[in-house]
């Protein structure tokens, strides 16, 4: 539903570092743009916080599984999943014991 989308490399961070995405949005007043909008809004924050969700920040963590409990069937963000660290601690033992 967007009027223009982008994908462009770089972004700061050097040529092929990096790809961005963005998009653009004729404002027309219709109602079919309304609707439009409120979905890409949040979805356009959200991937900001699902970003920082993966790199293992916990209030962003905690954000996503509340978004995926509050909006069942909307769609769903993929939180990590971090393992225990006596399980790994363990499990590197174990395999170094011959």
């Amino acid at each position: 539903g967007m009027t223009m989308c982008v994908l462009s490399n770089g972004g700061g961070v050097g040529t092929s570092k990096a790809i961005n995405g963005g998009f653009g949005l004729v404002l027309d007043g219709s109602e079919r743009v309304d609707k439009i909008i409120r979905s890409a809004m949040e979805w356009d924050v959200l991937i900001g916080v699902a970003r920082r969700s993966w790199a293992r920040n916990d209030p962003a963590m905690q954000v996503i599984r509340n978004w995926n409990n509050n909006n069942e069937g909307r769609g769903f963000i993929t939180i990590p999943l971090i393992a225990d660290d006596k399980l790994i601690e363990n499990i590197i033992e174990n395999s170094l014991k011959i």
